[in-house]
């Protein structure tokens, strides 16, 4: 039997955050994950630049159902430190669109660096290996039944994220622990992901697969809604892009989002001053502003055709045109799944969680962090900022419970 003051559970982003700070503190850590290669979504995010941070990540840039959870771990480790953090490795960035820092080198810089804060806090690696079963005794040790045997702790960090993308090893086994020591969970699914059409619905829009634009989109109503101004991008079986990724963490089933596909223009107000002194197509005037196979597209849904001259059509036809550009509203039947959502919305409750710790409410000893919890950002390096302030929070937390217990 091996015995450590802490053991974390799931070496990606927030596990190895936590464990190096716990160990770079002077507890022995042990870090536990099931896979063969390590944070994989370290390793795939940002096409393999790893979008490791948002420079404006606060606390409004966060869903959850207890909205002020995050505030306290964001407030105490914030982006600058972890910038600090890469600069102590001599790894270096760029910022590529609103705050979203990316790395100049590969994901694996930033794997490579909490890989070294690790080493550097002695932690006892421990991977791949499952963890069958956990127990806590009358003392409130914990043990964690292995296939190596068993390991004991002090104290337990479960960081084993969500059910975002199962082909890289996602599991429900934080959720699992949660309910097996009293945890309420908030209902998940899939988040910052591809919206889907029916196929009758989407069929006149399947063609223009690939065909992007920046628009405005928006969800839900004023509480509990959103409004984005980011690219679409049209695929075969509907919606992507960043601005439907943005959008899906807020749609709820049934609902419709409406998109503005000229957000700069007051489309009905120029097709109508476009009446006079031009002779020109409505297809060519369109596709000035939206991509032409999109214009094409939408001519023919709308059954105008493609050649008339904007100056023959009847008001009410442009402005029928112009309002459908402003407000395109349709009704998804579902998402892509959790095969294609960047991370996974819900989980552990965090109205039974230290806001400061990450501790358990109700099992001293017990912490739950990063993807885990039911706390989910925006599309941009806001759930990696997440994972480090989390992370952060429950290491040095567990450190100071370890020494009182």
């Amino acid at each position: 039997m091996e015995s450590f003051d802490i053991a974390v559970i799931g070496a990606g982003a927030a596990g190895m955050m936590c464990a190096a700070v716990a160990g770079q503190l002077g507890r022995r850590v042990v870090l536990i994950d099931h896979s063969q290669r390590l944070a994989e979504k370290i390793r795939i995010s940002g096409g393999g630049r790893c979008n490791f941070t948002n420079l404006y990540a606060g606390p409004g840039n966060y869903l959850s159902a207890n909205p002020h959870f995050c505030r306290s771990a964001l407030a105490r480790y914030t982006p600058r430190d972890f910038m600090a953090l890469l600069k102590r490795h001599h790894v270096t960035w760029h910022e590529k669109h609103k705050g979203q820092l990316f790395c100049d080198q590969s994901s694996d810089a930033i794997i490579n660096v909490l890989k070294n804060e690790c080493d550097a806090g002695q932690i006892a690696w421990r991977t791949p290996l499952s963890v069958e079963e956990v127990r806590r005794d009358a003392e409130g040790r914990f043990t964690l039944d292995t296939q190596s045997g068993p390991i004991t702790a002090r104290a337990l960090v479960v960081a084993t994220g969500g059910l975002s993308i199962p082909k890289i090893g996602a599991t429900d086994f934080a959720y699992r622990i949660a309910r097996q020591f009293g945890h309420k969970l908030i209902d998940t699914r899939p988040a910052l992901v591809p919206l889907t059409f029916a196929a009758a619905d989407w069929a006149p829009f399947a063609a223009l697969s690939g065909v992007s634009l920046e628009v405005q989109l928006a969800t839900g109503n004023k509480k509990t809604g959103a409004e984005f101004n980011e690219d679409l991008l049209l695929t075969h079986r509907g919606l992507s892009g960043p601005g439907v990724l943005q959008i899906s963490s807020y749609w709820q089933p049934g609902e419709p989002i409406h998109i503005n596909l000229l957000p700069e223009r007051d489309a009905t107000t120029e097709l109508l001053e476009s009446k006079t002194g031009t002779r020109r197509q409505i297809a060519n005037l369109l596709s000035e502003w939206v991509p032409q196979r999109l214009a094409h597209v939408w001519l023919e849904t709308h059954q105008i055709p493609a050649d008339a001259r904007v100056a023959d059509l009847p008001d009410k036809t442009l402005r029928r045109v112009g309002d459908a550009l402003s407000r395109w509203t349709l009704t998804p039947n579902g998402t892509e799944g959790y095969r294609k959502a960047e991370v996974t919305r819900g989980g552990v409750d965090t109205r039974g969680l230290s806001s400061t710790t990450m501790m358990s409410e109700r099992t001293p000893g017990l912490y739950f962090i990063g993807e885990a919890v039911d706390v989910t950002g925006w599309l941009g390096g806001y759930n990696f900022q997440w994972a480090w302030a989390s992370g952060v929070a429950a290491g040095e937390a567990a450190v100071e419970y370890v020494r009182g217990a």
